[in-house]
């Protein structure tokens, strides 16, 4: 049975990065490719109704092997940001981390250090997955989806251990804010659902901040600077 981090790494090589610009859906061509590979792995572990569907979105279903009378789901989603590399990551694997300087890339001198990243401190003794720090790892949120399969796969493997029915759902495009945009809820079929994306080991966020984003686009008046007085409108100080 794989591990997560053996998942998330695999699901990494995959380059996902959503697309701004593009207002389809998916933004990404690319995003398909590992939405095709999940469906594959999850018919390969016995999710049978596993699928995507022509926007991208992965649905499944873990039925029940007890009576229970509430769903509920588990979502992550697939892409990642376009801002900083992604394609052909370098891992590098620390184990029984000793809470020092981690030195990702000797040639380009690239670190980590936990007096820039304090958190570090909280994983002393913990086995640490990176990059060579010349790509993100992707781990927003291919950790997310790394660790839903393996929890579907751990539950599927060992039927022993009781549950309802539990729905599986990975999504595109939530770098750009519109991954929830064409989510099928209705079809979901989920009384309750956690979105597994960061937060503290251990930690469950019941709500969250509004974040809506606004174009705003301000005019000013370009003249040439030989007879721009009075009449120039600089739009940096309109706005």
């Amino acid at each position: 049975m794989k591990k997560a981090y053996q998942r998330l790494m695999e699901y990494s090589l995959i380059a996902t990065p959503s697309n701004e610009a593009n207002e389809s859906c998916p933004s990404s061509l690319c995003q398909l490719d590992l939405a095709r590979k999940l469906v594959a792995e999850m018919h390969g572990i016995g999710i049978s109704d596993a699928s995507v569907d022509k926007h991208g979105y992965v649905y499944g279903t873990i039925p029940a092997n007890v009576e229970c009378k509430n769903v509920i789901g588990f979502i992550a989603h697939m892409d990642v940001i376009s801002e900083v590399p992604c394609e052909n990551p370098v891992f590098r694997i620390f184990e029984n981390y000793n809470g020092e300087s981690l030195v990702l890339n000797e040639e380009k001198m690239i670190t980590m250090s936990p007096e820039e990243y304090p958190s570090m401190k909280k994983y002393v003794g913990k086995t640490l997955l990176t990059t060579d720090g010349t790509t993100i790892l992707g781990a927003d949120d291919k950790a997310g989806v790394a660790e839903i399969m393996t929890m579907a796969e751990y539950l599927i493997s060992n039927p022993e251990i009781k549950h309802g029915t539990i729905k599986i759902g990975f999504t595109p495009d939530e770098e750009i804010g519109r991954g929830a945009d064409l989510f099928d809820v209705e079809g979901f079929g989920a009384d309750f659902a956690y979105t597994v994306d960061g937060a503290a080991f251990g930690e469950v966020d019941y709500e969250t901040f509004n974040a809506f984003s606004a174009k705003v686009i301000v005019n000013g008046i370009s003249i040439h600077p030989g007879s721009a007085k009075n009449k120039m409108i600089n739009a940096i100080d309109a706005a």
